[in-house]
C-alpha cells in the first residue's frame, strides 16, 4: 500500500474529491488511511477519526451519481449519514427532510422553554 500524506490545511473539496474517482479496493483503503492521518492532526483518537472520515465520504458521494455513490459506499465501508446505502427518489428525500426539520422545530422549542 502506498503512503499518502494529506497537507494539514485542506478544502473538503481537495480532500474528499480523489476519493470520488477510486476504484479498487488497495487504493481506497490507502487513501482512508490518509483521510484518517489528517482526522488525527487535530488530536482526534483513530477510532472517532476513523467514524468522523466514513460519514464525510458517505455524505460527500451523496452529491455524485448513484454510480459514484455506490462505489465508494462498497469501497470505503461507508453510507451517507441521512440517506443510507441507496440514493433516495426526489420525494424521499424531501419526506426525509421534512421529517429532519421539523424534529429539529421541536427541539429547538424545547429548548428554548
Amino acid at each position: 500500500m502506498i503512503a499518502i500524506t494529506l497537507p494539514k490545511v485542506i478544502t473538503y473539496c481537495d480532500k474528499y474529491n480523489p476519493a470520488m474517482k477510486i476504484e479498487t479496493q488497495d487504493d481506497a483503503d490507502a487513501y482512508f488511511e490518509a483521510c484518517v492521518q489528517h482526522s488525527m492532526l487535530y488530536g482526534t483518537s483513530r477510532k472517532k477519526a476513523e467514524a468522523i472520515e466514513r460519514e464525510n465520504l458517505g455524505y460527500y458521494a451523496g452529491y455524485f451519481s448513484d454510480e459514484v455513490q455506490q462505489r465508494v459506499n462498497r469501497l470505503f465501508r461507508t453510507r451517507h449519514p441521512i440517506f443510507g446505502m441507496h440514493p433516495p427518489t426526489p420525494i424521499e428525500a424531501l419526506n426525509i427532510g421534512i421529517k429532519r426539520g421539523r424534529k429539529s422545530k421541536r427541539e429547538a422549542k424545547e429548548c428554548h422553554r
